[in-house]
């Protein structure tokens, strides 16, 4: 299942409260998330953001200076969450499973908000997001990969030596690959194929 930890409904503030503090924070985060899905990064404008969130541009700069700062903690309060390895009873099917979960998470909004960052942002720029999406998405899928590839071990389908840093990167690097340099997207049967011709093989025992 993918979770995230707040949403549009927990940004809004009670009816004749003046927000402030932590719900003004989430509400400008928020919209800082709407701009991103929308008009991406190049169109997003810290003025666009305090418009969204309803508030003033100053208390917007009051807490982000920069909007590379704003959309770091954006990105890293409402990225999707991976809660647990699928255990179908087959490598296979497990990490089909988790193939689509991980879909799931990058068509989300945030899930958007991070392809829009990757895909307009420059090279010195794109940076400043490294730790927030390594952390927050390719190192929580790795993990859950290599939980998938030990049980297949563990069942006898995959080979005792497929936990290293190759096996368990093929799948997110073919969908990041996939998502922005080819701008193509995830359909049910690319991913079966992906599983099929690709990860299946690598991860068979040397004797079968």
């Amino acid at each position: 299942m993918v979770t995230s930890r707040w949403t549009a409904a927990s940004a809004q503030p009670a009816a004749g409260m003046r927000r402030r503090g932590p719900v003004l924070e989430r509400a400008i985060l928020e919209a800082a998330l709407d701009q991103l899905s929308t008009v991406g990064w190049n169109g997003l404008t810290m003025e666009g953001v305090a418009a969204g969130a309803q508030t003033g541009k100053a208390a917007v700069y009051r807490r982000w200076p920069s909007k590379e700062d704003l959309v770091v903690d954006a990105l890293a309060a409402a990225l999707p969450r991976l809660d647990a390895a699928p255990d179908l009873g087959s490598v296979r099917e497990d990490l089909l499973e988790l193939c689509r979960q991980m879909r799931a998470a990058m068509y989300s909004r945030p899930g958007f908000a991070v392809r829009s960052v990757l895909h307009e942002c420059d090279t010195f720029t794109a940076e400043r997001f490294h730790s927030v999406i390594t952390q927050g998405v390719i190192e929580p899928s790795v993990e859950l990969i290599k939980e998938v590839l030990r049980r297949g071990i563990e069942r006898g389908e995959v080979r005792p030596d497929a936990t290293g840093s190759y096996e368990c990167d093929v799948i997110p690097a073919m969908m990041m690959y996939r998502s922005k340099v080819c701008g193509s997207e995830w359909e049910e049967g690319d991913l079966v194929e992906m599983i099929d011709r690709l990860m299946i093989p690598l991860l068979r025992r040397h004797a079968d």
